[in-house]
């Protein structure tokens, strides 16, 4: 009877857990359900496991015990929509943040967009303006920037008005100058900015090339043909299927001889694998070769 009353006991803890956590599955679909029809902005197809733990770290700051309880919050507290968009979106990433990979990148660039005459570069999802504005710098001094014209797309408004006008901190110049000069450069990354109190921005000229838009990875068509695509931050972030509907994506807009960035190196199953050639023997950068 004991032995019994053991299993007994065992059981119900596993009904019981697996109870709670198809309570939480259903409250995150509604949550993501309701933010994608009342405000627009798509995380449907994203991962489970990194919008768990995002989720999850919205409710302990707010200290809010169910999702339910924050999707409430989400329809009828002005803020709460905004604040969940920019907690489950890319996270702003300093300058020079991956100095071998911005390496590559300027060495995949510099090859492909010098023979053509006005290169187009899709930036997807970037992670705020440390990173289009590596790219910036890095099409600058390859002396391909003033007939480059970059793409800087965000699924968000809201997103993109921050990123419109935004600033970085003064000591983050000084703190990136060692990965700028691994990366590849040879200057002073101050250089390329003004600077108000303790505040900097990325000099007019190298910004006015830069169209910041609304476009959505998730719903929206190929918008462009572009000679150059990077999408390294946002793409772990989704799942299986999303992921190829993204890579299908960008075969339909990367023009013959294009370049890819991607977060990481295409496999067997992958979209359009077979369209591509690796540019390097290590990380998720191709040409498009047919």
């Amino acid at each position: 009877m004991v032995a019994l009353m053991g299993e007994l006991t065992a059981w119900s803890g596993v009904a019981g857990f697996a109870s709670l956590q198809a309570t939480e599955e259903l409250e995150t679909e509604l949550l993501l359900e309701a933010l994608y029809q009342r405000f627009g902005v798509d995380f449907r197809g994203y991962a489970r496991a990194g919008l768990r733990d995002k989720l999850q770290a919205m409710l302990r700051q707010r200290g809010l015990a169910t999702l339910s309880s924050l999707q409430e919050r989400v329809l009828h507290e002005p803020g709460v929509a905004s604040a969940l968009v920019r907690a489950l979106a890319v996270q702003k990433v300093a300058l020079f943040d991956q100095p071998a990979d911005t390496r590559r990148l300027r060495t995949a660039l510099g090859d492909s967009l010098r023979p053509t005459a006005l290169p187009k570069v899709w930036l997807a999802e970037p992670g705020g303006v440390g990173e289009a504005w590596t790219l910036a710098i890095l099409l600058a001094e390859e002396k391909l920037y003033g007939r480059t014209e970059v793409f800087a797309t965000l699924g968000s408004d809201e997103l993109l008005a921050d990123l419109r006008d935004a600033t970085v901190p003064l000591a983050q110049l000084a703190q990136a100058q060692q990965g700028y000069e691994e990366s590849g450069g040879l200057g002073r990354l101050a250089d390329y900015f003004e600077v108000s109190g303790d505040q900097a921005r990325l000099l007019p000229r190298l910004r006015e090339r830069i169209t910041w838009a609304q476009y959505s990875l998730v719903t929206d068509a190929s918008f462009n043909e572009f000679h150059a695509i990077v999408c390294r931050r946002v793409l772990p972030d989704f799942g299986p299927l999303l992921r190829q509907r993204v890579l299908r994506l960008f075969r339909e807009s990367l023009s013959l001889f294009g370049v890819l960035g991607l977060d990481r190196e295409l496999g067997p199953a992958d979209a359009c694998v077979g369209d591509y050639q690796r540019l390097f023997d290590d990380g998720g950068w191709y040409k498009r070769v047919r």
